[in-house]
């Protein structure tokens, strides 16, 4: 566990993200389903640490950390811290729907807390980017994660504290 699991935040890390993903990945080509992710950043983190210090900063991704899992109920869902202020949420048999209804549980539970860091009351918010496909054969993993980042960085350009979503088209 220790090896799977940030040691700041408590949510599983990268590594474990990339082997879950690839695991499940497969498993939802073999059985037609569908799979999404959700990829996270926290809105103007960098000023965060510049105003209240890294140990500030780390309060805010242990905090928000704890929002991700307290959403995220499935056992077969998993929440990764992917680097520095970015988390993706990997949400098995679930459908783009789904997923958005989970992006934007987040999102509000997020802006609606304030952490109080040294006496100092600190409101976050973070912006998500999400992606569902049914995989098929000649489909790769890092096509829907592009597809999550990608919606992720629409959301932190039209304006943060937003969900933005890629929608795949099936082949028909």
């Amino acid at each position: 566990r220790l090896n799977t699991e940030d040691g700041l935040t408590g949510v599983m890390n990268r590594r474990f993200f990339e082997e879950n993903y690839n695991k499940e990945w497969k498993r939802a080509r073999r059985e037609h389903l569908p799979i999404s992710l959700i990829v996270i950043d926290i809105d103007h983190f960098k000023a965060i640490n510049d105003h209240y210090g890294h140990l500030g900063g780390d309060e805010c991704l242990k905090h928000v950390a704890k929002v991700f899992k307290d959403v995220v109920k499935r056992p077969v869902d998993a929440v990764s811290r992917y680097g520095g202020e970015e988390f993706v949420i990997t949400l098995s048999n679930t459908d783009l729907a789904g997923a958005c209804f989970i992006a934007e549980k987040v999102r509000v539970t997020v802006a609606s807390c304030v952490i109080d860091f040294q006496d100092q009351l600190v409101s976050l918010t973070v912006s998500l980017g999400v992606a569902t496909i049914i995989p098929e054969d000649g489909m790769t993993s890092e096509q829907l994660f592009s597809w999550a980042d990608s919606a992720l960085y629409k959301a932190k350009k039209s304006g943060r504290n937003k969900v933005e979503y890629h929608r795949s088209v099936a082949k028909s």
